[in-house]
């Protein structure tokens, strides 16, 4: 017979949407929902909720929106008051305090997406593709002050191939979180501290790592594209106009870094990269060859 649990769930963004869904699909008691605040979106710049918050919203349950939780008494004292059996953490933003990590009887599970201690920090589904590694998965993981550093309650791998997206091995990673975050409830798995050796970190990304560098092995090329697409998305310059990258693949070539080797297929330090779907500024994404109907790249790209 399932353990039906009193719980918090901690989370923003869509790749926690599954596991939330998931809890709640399960029967457990989700006291309250905890999601980063509503953010100006769109043209309009409207406060918009998160997918978190959202899908709360969906399955009525209350949800609680702090900006900031660390040096907040206030909230810990009401976070302490839901008297809770465990809080599931999955992407939340925003680091848990001692005081919150230690007040529900079961303390914070996290659904870490990478099989620790490769990968912790911020972007590890990227981190992993980047780095060409073929394989990555969850870790669920007991929280403790350190960033990823707490033991590890399961794990589950899942493969790398070579033309993977970072959008396909979120959506992956997301379904194994969901399922292997109800296991470690049921089976309250003994915790195993993480391995001295192979940590790596992922640091959190910004638009700049999306530069393209055509010095760089087209190989590199290549993953970082499939890696940062669709965020930060990755760019170059043509001429006085930035482009969009969306999608490209690795190619036998030899040549300037930076040139044009055929319309669409530019020289690397190693290996050429066929420009496989463009965006100008302000227009649409769109296979290379469309573009390429009205519009040249220039001989060198920088």
């Amino acid at each position: 017979m399932s353990t039906k649990l009193r719980l918090a769930f901690m989370g923003s963004p869509d790749f926690s949407v599954p596991a939330l869904r998931a809890l709640h699909a399960a029967g457990h008691e989700i006291v309250a929902v905890y999601a980063q605040p509503p953010k100006p979106a769109g043209r309009g710049q409207r406060e918009t909720p998160c997918p978190v918050h959202r899908a709360a919203l969906e399955l009525g349950l209350p949800v609680r929106t702090p900006a900031r939780v660390k040096r907040d008494a206030a909230e810990h004292a009401a976070f302490a008051a839901l008297d809770l059996d465990v809080a599931v953490v999955a992407a939340y933003g925003l680091i848990l305090p001692k005081p919150m990590l230690e007040a529900p009887r079961r303390g914070c599970l996290n659904i870490h997406a990478s099989l620790l201690p490769r990968w912790r920090g911020a972007g590890p589904i990227q981190a992993a593709i980047l780095a060409g590694d073929r394989e990555t998965g969850i870790t669920i993981m007991q929280m403790e002050e350190g960033l990823d550093t707490g033991p590890m309650l399961l794990r589950e791998s899942t493969p790398i191939g070579p033309r993977t997206t970072t959008p396909e091995l979120h959506d992956a990673l997301s379904a194994i979180g969901a399922r292997l975050i109800l296991r470690a409830l049921e089976e309250n798995p003994p915790a195993t501290p993480q391995p001295e050796d192979g940590v790596t970190y992922a640091p959190k990304l910004a638009k700049a790592d999306g530069r393209l560098d055509w010095t760089q092995p087209a190989e590199a090329l290549d993953r970082r594209i499939r890696a940062l697409t669709p965020w930060p998305g990755c760019f170059f310059q043509a001429g006085e106009e930035v482009l969009r990258v969306h999608a490209a693949e690795p190619l036998p070539g030899s040549g300037a870094p930076g040139t044009l080797l055929a319309p669409d297929v530019v020289a690397c330090g190693a290996g050429a990269l066929r420009l496989l779907r463009l965006q100008r500024p302000g227009r649409a994404a769109m296979p290379t060859a469309d573009l390429l109907r009205g519009y040249s790249l220039p001989a060198q790209l920088t």
